[in-house]
């Protein structure tokens, strides 16, 4: 039987040469980056048989400038800005409409996202017919299913990606300002005003206008190394004034400041921080795109992308279970306390591990993201797949909220977990829903 590594190598040695590897290189460190920054701040502590769960970031605040390293879905955001272009415009020689092109994005999206809930949601009824608490439940599935938000918002991103790439095609950086200054806007309320559940459409405006970048790179309109660089140095320093002399807290993941959050909801803020991020990585794209052209390091780009949606959508799945067997084992390993320096010095251990534990689940559920359309299929008009991706990020949006178990309203994870089963049958994306 070919290797895993074999296979990979197979498949980058039929690259078309036209490709740019970047991109997809972007996506795979970055969902890495994610990955690891996921499990570096939790910190867990076992101690006279319990076991507390904290934030590294609160513990030792002098740690959240690592967000602004490990911060990255402005990246993945640009990248799939990027990506829904290329598909766009193949879908527009090959007289794809709006329908057959968002049935086959959402294929690749939603099949992965509905193994993992379907995961999670059989976990739940057993550990409710065993007897175990509704707060048990609820704490290890909301920990679990954190990475499914960024689904909810992206699949909406995607549903729309038609109709903002024309706004583009057709008003060049004018739309994207646009959609920032709408952004902007709705910080000015949330800050001055107090407009807090305004706030909450920010998931949005930031979002579209960091996916609008992908266009600009995709049309090959973001300039010079020399312009990127000015445009990164701008953003930092926007970004600073805003941390500094503004009320933005100064991590940029997470609720480390008394609720205040610059991603719950986000805020303008990570869009300097993605164009930061961005003008730097792009500057640099040509000599990345020389380096990628080698086989071992395209290789393993390929290899890490063919299963990158299993990653995401279950490291901390993994996580929440290497926890509950070495809580069942006395504590194994999870006795050092954290934050001290022998708790920093076995992270690259506790990373290891979990990686290895991860690597063998993605290799058995990866056949899920990869699994295509067949030629034949039949489409689902375009109001069906809307309103069906609606229904179903809905649900996935409370379920990452609230997790099973213990809810503020009764039945609310049952509730939330069948719209997104429904929204999946609506969108035709459930065998025997066509």
């Amino acid at each position: 039987m070919m290797s895993i590594w074999s296979q990979a190598k197979e498949l980058a040695a039929q690259t078309p040469g036209d490709r740019n590897r970047y991109v997809d290189f972007l996506r795979a460190v970055s969902i890495l980056v994610v990955i690891t920054g996921h499990w570096l701040i939790v910190a867990l502590y076992y101690r006279d048989g319990s076991l507390t769960m904290g934030d590294v970031l609160v513990m030792q605040p002098n740690t959240q400038w690592l967000t602004w390293l490990f911060q990255v879905m402005p990246i993945f955001f640009i990248v799939g800005g990027y990506a829904n272009a290329v598909s766009l415009e193949s879908a527009r020689r090959r007289e794809i409409d709006y329908a057959g092109w968002l049935a086959g994005r959402l294929n690749r999206l939603v099949t992965p996202l509905l193994v993992l809930l379907l995961g999670w949601a059989l976990v739940a009824a057993i550990l409710y017919v065993s007897g175990v608490s509704g707060d048990v439940t609820r704490l290890a599935s909301r920990a679990a299913l954190i990475p499914t938000w960024f689904l909810a918002i992206y699949i909406m991103v995607v549903v729309l990606a038609p109709a903002t790439y024309i706004a583009w095609r057709r008003w060049g950086f004018a739309s994207f300002w646009a959609l920032a200054a709408i952004g902007a806007l709705v910080d000015l309320a949330f800050f001055a005003a107090d407009f807090q559940l305004m706030g909450w459409s920010n998931y949005f405006w930031i979002w579209l206008s960091v996916h609008h970048l992908g266009y600009a790179w995709r049309d090959g309109r973001m300039g010079t190394p020399a312009r990127l660089l000015t445009y990164s140095a701008l953003s930092l320093l926007v970004l600073g004034l805003l941390v500094f002399k503004g009320p933005y807290p100064f991590a940029m993941v997470g609720s480390p400041d008394e609720g205040l959050s610059n991603s719950l909801p986000p805020k303008i803020t990570l869009l300097m921080l993605g164009i930061f991020q961005f003008g730097l990585l792009l500057a640099i794209e040509g000599p990345m795109r020389r380096l990628l052209s080698g086989i071992r390091i395209w290789a393993a780009t390929v290899l890490i992308n063919s299963m990158i949606m299993t990653l995401y959508l279950w490291h901390l799945t993994v996580m929440v279970i290497i926890v509950g067997l070495a809580y069942l084992a006395g504590g194994l390993g999870l006795g050092v306390e954290p934050g001290g320096g022998d708790w920093w010095a076995t992270r690259p251990i506790w990373i290891a591990v979990l990686y290895a534990a991860l690597l063998p689940v993605a290799l058995l559920l990866s056949p899920f993201e990869r699994r295509a359309r067949t030629a034949n299929a039949s489409v689902p008009a375009a109001v069906r797949l809307v309103g069906g991706a609606m229904l179903l990020c809905l649900g996935v949006a409370l379920l990452a909220r609230f997790g099973f178990g213990s809810a503020p309203l009764p039945r609310l994870d049952i509730a939330a977990f069948l719209m997104v089963v429904a929204g999946a049958a609506i969108s035709g994306l459930l065998p025997g829903f066509k």
